[in-house]
């Protein structure tokens, strides 16, 4: 489900209040059992799955044992990123040891080291274009989607000039190397389940 809120002109005249204003309105109107994220623009809610958390959880859980308890690592915490009014709630995203919180509170996303999209029906296209899009243009140096659906995991890498070059695409159950990268560690994925 998509709302827009407001158009560009009225954006811009409001600049950054007005985007805070927009994660204030999306606080009170998300329900339960749903995420909320804004788009370019757009607040999108999509329902939470069993599936789309088991993989969710399966990532932490290795992300945590690799890096310890006292690593940053958010599940559904805005980040704000370049381009028109992108504040995300990625699914799952780490941020590089010793980094600090902005003045807001919140984490910046060039200290963003990897962040995990699992897809849903809701936000497949946001996730495969205009999200992967932002998060090229922050440098966020690993992006890996994870495909309940096709039971393929889409990895992202190298980001330079707004655009990843480089690309891989593994099944569930291949290990996805990510030694080469700031996490340098390898995400086993056979406990993906599939829907």
């Amino acid at each position: 489900m998509t709302i827009a809120l407001t158009d560009r002109t009225e954006m811009a005249e409001h600049g950054e209040s007005s985007f805070d204003d927009m994660f204030e309105l999306l606080y009170e109107i998300v329900p339960e059992g749903y995420k909320g994220e804004i788009v370019e623009g757009a607040i999108v809610m999509s329902p939470q799955r069993h599936t789309h958390w088991a993989i969710i959880k399966d990532v932490l859980a290795q992300l945590m044992a690799y890096f310890g308890a006292r690593s940053t690592i958010e599940s559904d915490v805005r980040l704000d990123l370049p381009g028109y009014s992108n504040g995300f709630a990625p699914d799952l995203y780490k941020v590089s040891d010793g980094a600090e919180p902005n003045a807001k509170g919140n984490w910046r996303y060039q200290d963003v080291e990897f962040v995990l999209e699992v897809i849903s029906r809701e936000t497949r296209e946001s996730d495969y274009g205009k999200k992967k899009a932002a998060y090229a243009a922050g440098e966020i140096p690993v992006y890996l989607i994870a495909d309940p659906y096709t039971g393929l995991c889409h990895l992202h890498t190298l980001p330079k000039d707004g655009e990843y070059r480089g690309y891989l695409k593994l099944d569930f159950g291949q290990p996805v190397d990510l030694t080469d990268t700031p996490l340098g560690m390898t995400l086993q994925t056979d406990r993906f389940p599939r829907d």
